[in-house]
């Protein structure tokens, strides 16, 4: 996978993607820039769906500002650690779990998310997903 180009200076090359309609952008001023004009998340085509036994109700949409910022440039998760977590069996197995979806749900749809973190912390199953993701980065 080649990297890809700032879309906002396209000069440097992009290390993060707006969490709001994913162009890439190379740092905080170029994010800034963007974010003068609003943006929207991209319209995908329907797609067939698959045929499953479970239907999962879809996701209220929702439009909560979410800018990415990274006090520390070593406090920014890696691409090789990105693609650990992911292909991390205990991880995969532990988001199947509804209760544990529904704490990161809320984490991620709250307009208060230290708030919401501190709530989703004292569940069990939040803790033990938690210290398998900080044990694989560290």
């Amino acid at each position: 996978m080649g990297s890809k180009k700032c879309q906002v200076c396209d000069e440097a090359r992009s290390k993060y993607k707006c969490p709001n309609c994913f162009i890439p952008f190379c740092s905080s001023v170029c994010f800034k820039k963007h974010k003068e004009i609003p943006c929207g998340k991209p319209e995908s085509e329907p797609e067939s769906e698959p045929v499953s036994e479970e239907k999962l109700a879809p996701a209220p949409a929702l439009h909560v500002e979410k800018p990415i910022y990274v006090d520390e440039l070593g406090e920014a998760v890696n691409q090789s650690q990105l693609e650990s977590i992911a292909s991390s069996s205990e991880i995969l197995e532990a988001i199947r779990n509804k209760e544990l979806q529904k704490l990161i749900y809320n984490l991620d749809s709250s307009l208060d998310a230290e708030n919401e973190l501190d709530k989703a912390m004292e569940k069990e199953e939040f803790r033990i997903i938690s210290e398998k993701i900080l044990s694989i980065i560290s």
